[in-house]
């Protein structure tokens, strides 16, 4: 399938009712408002792609660019790749859902997520520190330097109160998935939880969230989840 195919399939997949949805949450025009489950026959005939996957990325269309992170290969992608997308990548749903997870699935995923955590840069935070949840949620805890993972709790206790708005929320979702997904620290998870207590995060043109780690980490202990990986990252 050629770019042209491609945007025509989605096209006719969009929903006005998604559409709104996707907008409310910080989307633009271009999109077509195309469910992801939907996406999935077209990724099937297709598999990794990486040409089109980039000619896709490269529209500006919210659905295109979600889909290109579908077939996408991550392997294949260098750390300018990576820049090149997150530059682009113009608010969460992109940054942490389609950037951030092509990421994680790459050998080069903690070097360019530590990067972005320490850039200052709001999206480019919350892609690193998301990066890190669909990693530690899908990667054997051996893969991981506990030391590093230990001090990122610790920069998380001490800085999510006053960091951007929407990296609060990817590191109020590290914390919780070492809670559940890293079991070497997953006391030291809970008791950062239980420090940070309820994280206040501002949204625009819609009510304050307020994020609490101790009970989504509890919550998942209660239905017996204590490290849970994910078979797969992407869909």
């Amino acid at each position: 399938m050629n770019l042209e195919m491609v945007m025509q399939e989605l096209e006719a997949l969009g929903k006005e009712r998604m559409k709104k949805m996707y907008m409310s949450n910080g989307a633009h025009e271009p999109l077509f408002g195309v469910a992801t489950g939907a996406m999935k026959p077209i990724a099937k005939k297709i598999r990794i792609d990486q040409p089109l996957a980039e000619e896709l990325y490269a529209t500006g269309n919210y659905d295109a660019m979600y889909f290109a992170g579908i077939i996408a290969d991550p392997k294949g992608m260098t750390e300018s790749d990576y820049e090149r997308w997150i530059d682009a990548a113009y608010f969460y749903m992109l940054s942490d859902y389609v950037v951030a997870v092509t990421l994680s699935e790459s050998d080069i995923a903690q070097e360019v997520s530590d990067k972005w955590i320490a850039s200052g840069d709001e999206l480019r935070m919350s892609a690193g520190w998301s990066c890190y949840c669909w990693l530690l949620g899908n990667r054997k805890d051996v893969e991981f330097s506990e030391s590093k993972i230990s001090k990122m709790l610790d920069i998380v206790k001490n800085t999510i109160h006053d960091s951007p708005e929407r990296t609060k929320s990817a590191m109020n979702n590290f914390v919780y998935t070492v809670g559940i997904s890293y079991v070497p620290l997953h006391k030291k998870a809970v008791e950062t939880a239980k420090e940070m207590g309820v994280v206040e995060m501002k949204r625009e043109n819609k009510k304050n969230s307020f994020l609490n780690a101790s009970e989504s980490i509890q919550k998942e202990l209660d239905r017996g989840k204590l490290g849970f990986k994910r078979k797969y990252v992407r869909c």
